[in-house]
């Protein structure tokens, strides 16, 4: 049996409590009934208008993918590596709506910039490191 390192499971704590949040902030984000949108900030409110349904739907394959993934690491699964993946491919779509098609860097401002693309590092760290511990035999 390979060693695997300490600090990989509380990785992977950390990665399942991100992608935990992540399935509340869009459960809430589900939830906003017309008068929640009418008290947003108006650029929140264009920025929630302009999203395609299909970008939600990236968005959600990105949070649920992320939870089962980050499972995954924990339990210390190989399936955590495709689930990862999917959670990266979803972050990236999500991006592509929000910040090509929609605009959103102008709507949104920077601060979301800046947390959209920390969202997009995680997720890259999180396939990597699942690809890495794949490679390393921490994941059977």
């Amino acid at each position: 049996m390979v060693a695997v390192p300490g600090w990989f499971k509380l990785v992977g704590w950390a990665a399942l409590l991100w992608n935990l949040l992540g399935c509340l902030a869009l459960f809430a984000d589900l939830r906003l009934a017309p008068g929640d949108i009418a008290r947003l900030p108006e650029a929140q409110q264009a920025l929630h208008a302009a999203r395609p349904g299909w970008a939600v739907i990236a968005t959600a394959v990105a949070v649920a993918a992320g939870a089962l993934g980050s499972l995954g690491l924990l339990l210390r699964r190989r399936w955590a590596l495709p689930l990862l993946l999917a959670s990266l491919l979803g972050i990236v779509v999500q991006d592509v709506a929000m910040f090509v098609l929609v605009g959103g860097a102008r709507l949104a401002g920077p601060v979301a910039v800046a947390l959209q693309a920390m969202v997009l590092v995680i997720g890259v760290a999180l396939a990597w490191l699942a690809w890495w511990g794949s490679r390393s035999g921490w994941l059977r």
